[in-house]
């Protein structure tokens, strides 16, 4: 996982419970796990106006 071994992810994880504390890290994710979620979405949309646009144009053609 990016060349991290196992022990600089678990120095990385105790920076990080420690900066933000045992109860504020599951806001944090919560609020990570939405942002990916709603930026997967967003791309998602894309594929699918660039796929109507694509076929838009082929049906033009095909006329």
């Amino acid at each position: 996982m990016f060349g991290l071994g196992m022990q600089e992810i678990v120095v990385i994880a105790l920076i990080v419970l420690l900066l933000f504390g045992g109860k504020k890290i599951p806001e944090l994710m919560k609020g990570l796990g939405k942002g990916v979620r709603s930026f997967k979405d967003g791309m998602n949309e894309l594929d699918a106006a660039d796929t109507k646009k694509a076929d838009d144009k082929q049906d033009e053609v095909t006329k």
